[in-house]
């Protein structure tokens, strides 16, 4: 691996420090108090959402034609600086979740009328999108065990279920839903599953409540809810890939979406020992500085060893994925969803208790980095589920012998 950025990467690099110093971080004081109680963003993102357009700064995460063509080894560090501002710098450049992962879902597995009714104006920002898969009752770590019923009935498919932590369903914007569940329940295991279109307006949706996330709403995400499919009518044409697919789409789309998490979390770790060193030369209780306390200091050194190890790592995944394919970095891809979160929590925790009570308030991100930080530890699959297949496949290297 060549660790130096190449011409392409350094151009994005220096035209978004520019956009998160321009725009990004003046708009950070008061943004999330400019919600509406519509779950809609601030009118605030629109103008930075066409500041970033005329930048070129738009759709960065999309590879081939659809996007602006970055490698994933190319969008890393373009991905780690969003994560500085994770409220408003992915939803700015439209690449927040999870419309990222649905317009790579469009964009591979959709039929040329799928894409040209929903991935276009995603692509252009113009409409918001939700990804149905989590369900209350069933372990949805184990996307096997779905409940939601899609069943074939003439030249239409029927949707019975119930979803919640839908991620992006209580944004006013969101249209379109990209729901799985089950369409052959007596198929082998991992072939009972589809995954379908359903407009938000479709008879028989209803978006129950909000969910909310450590007391946050999550808006720039499109917010979080409980989301009720009660018979829902919807053609044969809206199936994305054909039946029995969608555990495998499902599986490519959150390859892609745990790498992009875990190089925004890369950024949100510096973003913490930033301010913890900041704070650590400031603050001064018993007579001399935080920084000159030895526990500090060693707050202070771990977090930059552990920053560099997983930003190491995130590379080696992202590399891995660009010349073997997302198989070939299956442990590497795991390993990171493991690792990083937990790391970027451990330091954010560290900032928090440099700043004291001033750190789990509104004063600074650190709170909010924290809350986002520990629930990525649980979205797309839980550590413990990552580590017993990781563990699995370790076993089997000796098992054989």
């Amino acid at each position: 691996m060549d660790f130096a950025f190449d011409e392409k990467t350094e151009d994005y690099r220096k035209r978004l420090l520019a956009f998160m110093d321009e725009y990004v971080y003046p708009a950070e004081a008061g943004y999330e108090q400019a919600y509406q109680g519509d779950w809609a963003p601030p009118a605030e993102l629109e103008r930075l959402k066409a500041q970033a357009k005329l930048a070129g700064l738009w759709n960065l995460f999309l590879p081939g034609s659809h996007g602006a063509g970055l490698t994933n080894l190319q969008y890393a560090p373009l991905a780690e600086i969003t994560g500085r501002s994770p409220i408003i710098a992915p939803p700015s450049l439209n690449c927040a979740a999870p419309d990222t992962g649905n317009m790579e879902v469009l964009a591979e597995f959709g039929t040329e009328e799928q894409q040209d009714r929903w991935l276009r104006p995603l692509l252009d920002g113009t409409i918001r999108s939700a990804f149905a898969m989590t369900e209350p009752q069933v372990a949805s770590s184990d996307a096997t065990n779905i409940g939601t019923r899609i069943a074939r009935d003439g030249d239409e498919y029927v949707i019975t279920g119930r979803k919640f932590y839908i991620s992006g369903a209580m944004n006013p914007r969101c249209q379109i839903f990209i729901v799985m569940g089950k369409t052959d329940p007596e198929a082998a295991r991992h072939v009972q599953q589809s995954m379908i279109l359903v407009p938000r307006d479709t008879p028989g949706v209803t978006v129950q409540r909000g969910m909310t996330v450590f007391g946050y709403d999550d808006g720039d995400h499109g917010g979080h809810a409980e989301v009720i499919f009660d018979e829902v009518r919807v053609p044969i044409s809206n199936l994305i890939g054909s039946e029995g697919s969608g555990f495998a789409i499902s599986q490519a789309r959150l390859g892609p979406g745990r790498i992009h998490h875990c190089m925004r979390l890369i950024g949100m770790a510096e973003r913490a020992l930033e301010l913890m060193c900041t704070r650590a030369l400031t603050r001064t209780p018993f007579g001399k500085p935080l920084a000159e306390q030895g526990v500090v200091q060693e707050w202070i050194a771990e977090s930059r060893v552990r920053i560099e190890q997983a930003r190491l790592l995130v590379l080696k995944a992202a590399w891995l994925m660009d010349t073997v394919g997302n198989k070939g970095a299956h442990t590497e891809i795991q390993s990171i969803k493991i690792i990083v979160p937990s790391t970027t929590e451990w330091i954010i925790d560290k900032a928090i208790q440099t700043y004291g009570a001033a750190g789990v308030g509104q004063d600074t991100p650190l709170a909010r980095l924290w809350a986002t930080t520990r629930t990525l530890r649980l979205a797309d699959g839980p550590d413990e589920v990552h580590k017993r297949s990781l563990a699995r496949r370790e076993l089997n290297r000796y098992r054989s012998a």
